[in-house]
This record gives C-alpha cells, structure tokens and sequence, in this order.
C-alpha cells in the first residue's frame, strides 16, 4: 500500500509523529515490549529517549528505524503514515529517509573509509564520481581525511564511529537514530563522538539518541524516558 497523505493535525515541522504506537510478542510468555505511547519530534530537534535495560528501548528505535512493524498505532514520518508499510516499502524509506549510527559500527572492515561512507549513497543513484567527491567532504568534515584509504577493520573505536556518523552526514536523511552511540568508547572518546553528533545536529539533521547513558541524553535539547514499555516526557522546569 501507499503511504498515507499528511493528516490534517500534522503542522509542516513535524519530521515524526507517533501515535498510540504499541509492540506486543506473543511468546510463550507474551510480552507487550511497547505500550500505547505518543510524541512528536519536529525538523532540526535533538531529542535522548533513557530508560534501563529491557525498558523497551531498542524496541521503540526498531520501529522508529522501520525496522520491525508495530502491533497496532501509527507512526507518521514526514508527514506520511509509515506503519503499515510492506517489507519492499520499508526498505526503500530506510534508504532515503533514515540514517543510523549504531554502538557496533556497523562498517565493513576490509573495506576502506571512503568505501564504506559512499554506501550510504549507493542506492540514491548518485554517480561514482560524485558520490566519491561527497565522501571526500564528509570524511573532512568528521576529521578523518588522513584515514580516507585505511581500512575500517585497521581503525580505532572513536575512528569508526567516526565513519559512521560521516556515512549519515552524506545522505542529509530526514532522521538520524543513533543507538548507544557511545557504548564502546572510552569517555574522553565518547564525548569527541558526542561533539560530531551534535555536529549533525548543527547542520539541521534532526537527531533521536537512543541511550541508558545520562551524560549523553544531558546533551540532548529534549528527553523522553521509557519505564516497562511507558514513554513519558518530564515537565520542563519553569
């Protein structure tokens, strides 16, 4: 099925719009993963979902990511349902709207830097020459140029993440999902890396973290906190 047009309450600023959005496993035993949960992220936020282990964190990024359906409920993102999209539908969204960067890197080792950032053009029918020439600003902009023909499997942690968040930088997707960015790194590496999300966040990407990390989540404009498969916003202080 097509996505749905833009509904009436949604305002032109708005990147994702959840609805009532559950996740439910039927076991044995069932477990809801995701209880009806609802929020907004407009253009340009910076937005840290916290919560322990086994609150339902990497269920809600998974459905954000398009990468697993809901059980029920609607997740809007640029203004179409995306919901109930089949496999085929999914895929294509993931590869011109969304952008990763997960703890594990997910880079190909034998492959070299700007390699693996020009991948993330691959299926956007961009040409080789050009796509070249974009991972080349990239891999500047994220302080890698002495590194452009090494290896990945040859780089330092702080380095591949690095990669990682220049691959997201030359597709300018509508969202980023970074998955415990930090969770590999040591901190003085954790807070270069946090500076180069922030980076993404400077250059009008709107940016959701994933993360158990307090310090991280600080960085963040905006916190929403899922409890046993709740989100829940805090009040701003007045």
């Amino acid at each position: 099925m097509k996505p749905e047009q833009e509904p009436d309450h949604a305002s032109g600023d708005e990147v994702v719009r959840v609805v009532d959005l559950t996740k439910h496993y039927d076991g044995p035993p069932p477990v809801t993963a995701l209880r009806p949960c609802g929020f907004t992220v407009n253009a340009g936020d910076y937005v840290a979902i916290t919560g322990p282990s086994g609150s339902g964190k990497s269920t809600l990024l998974s459905l954000l990511g398009l990468l697993d359906e809901p059980s029920s409920g609607e997740y809007w993102l640029d203004g179409a349902n995306v919901a109930d999209l089949n496999d085929r539908q999914r895929a294509s969204i993931r590869a011109h709207k969304l952008g990763f960067v997960f703890q594990a890197f997910h880079l190909i080792g034998y492959r070299s830097v700007i390699d693996n950032v020009q991948l993330g053009l691959t299926y956007q029918g961009i040409n080789r020459r050009q796509r070249r020439r974009q991972a080349h600003d990239v891999i500047e902009q994220v302080g890698l140029t002495h590194r452009t023909n090494a290896l990945c499997s040859t780089l330092s942690g702080g380095e591949r993440q690095r990669v990682a968040i220049a691959r997201v930088l030359i597709r300018q997707p509508s969202l980023v999902l970074c998955d415990e960015p930090t969770g590999n790194l040591d901190s003085a590496t954790s807070n270069q890396v946090l500076d180069l999300v922030e980076q993404l966040h400077r250059n009008g990407l709107t940016i959701i973290v994933i993360t158990h990390d307090p310090d991280t989540a600080a960085r963040a404009q905006r916190n929403l906190i899922i409890t046993d498969g709740t989100v829940t916003e805090p009040q701003a202080h007045a």
